[in-house]
């Protein structure tokens, strides 16, 4: 409760809080039927219909209402944006832990090895596998995941490499506590204010790649509404139906700018050494 306070007195915090929430309201509508419209029915009578008191935002070029899609689209993008960097957020501490805990050799390859990976611009890198598993929203959720997997790793390690030489860890030893403890009570629990901030700015990141792989018809396949989906099906109709690219554009941004500025918010909050200043 005490978080979630100093959230809501940041400037940041209060907007990207209002924002996330925002989405997952919709998101939640989206997920129960509560929609304007069937997302998936089409009115032939009504394609191209420009935004209006029957349709909100308008009709695609289907007939399909533009507003219960995108509320449905965004329920499917977090849900991959969020299993994503849990995945990755997951691998990430281990891996993080075991590099800083062991050291010497283990530590090294497996830092060269996410040097290697860091080195591959993200959405190719998640394009490669993809394309090597084939499309679909599970293959999106394993593709973004791996991508950002070393960025938690990354994070993880460097501050466990400076806790495991503290007192208070040393103290765990000397008593026998196992080293499984000691990594997930000692170190893990001593790290969780940097990753709840990288897990937050990795959410705008994973909702962005996964709008891109959806855009290039490598994520979520048609016709289940996504917001990459939806931004692709307007290429060929940006003069005639702007209204087709403007909402669910304005949406990926708008979750983006979310999560950037309650990460933002939860590094000023969490950080020490910023915290008087927040």
């Amino acid at each position: 409760m005490a978080l979630l306070r100093a959230i809501f007195r940041h400037p940041s915090g209060r907007i990207g809080a209002g924002i996330v929430l925002a989405y997952l309201a919709l998101a939640a509508l989206g997920a129960l039927g509560l929609t304007p419209h069937d997302p998936l029915a089409q009115h032939r009578l009504d394609r191209l219909h420009p935004p209006s008191a029957s349709y909100w935002l308008g009709t695609d070029l289907f007939g399909r209402d533009i507003a219960s899609r995108l509320m449905q689209g965004i329920g499917q993008s977090f849900r991959v944006a969020f299993l994503s960097v849990a995945v990755a957020a997951g691998i990430g501490a281990v891996l993080g832990l075991a590099a800083a805990w062991f050291g010497r050799i283990w530590d090294g390859a497996l830092m060269r090895a996410m040097d290697i990976l860091l080195a591959f611009p993200a959405i190719l890198l998640a394009m490669l596998i993809v394309a090597v598993m084939g499309p679909g929203t599970r293959t999106s959720v394993l593709a973004i995941a791996f991508v950002y997997m070393p960025i938690f790793t990354r994070v993880v390690r460097g501050p466990a490499l400076s806790l495991k030489t503290r007192d208070f860890v040393d103290a765990a030893r000397s008593f026998g506590s196992s080293t499984v403890y000691i990594l997930t009570r000692h170190l893990l629990l001593n790290i969780v204010a940097p990753l709840t901030v990288q897990v937050t700015l990795a959410l705008a990141w994973a909702l962005l790649t996964e709008a891109g792989l959806s855009f290039l018809g490598l994520g979520t396949q048609p016709p289940a509404p996504s917001l990459g989906v939806m931004l692709s099906d307007s290429r060929n109709l940006m003069e005639t139906a702007p209204w087709l690219m403007i909402a669910p554009g304005l949406t990926i941004m708008g979750g983006i700018l979310g999560f950037n500025l309650l990460g933002d918010a939860l590094r000023d909050i969490l950080d020490p050494k910023t915290r008087g200043r927040a």
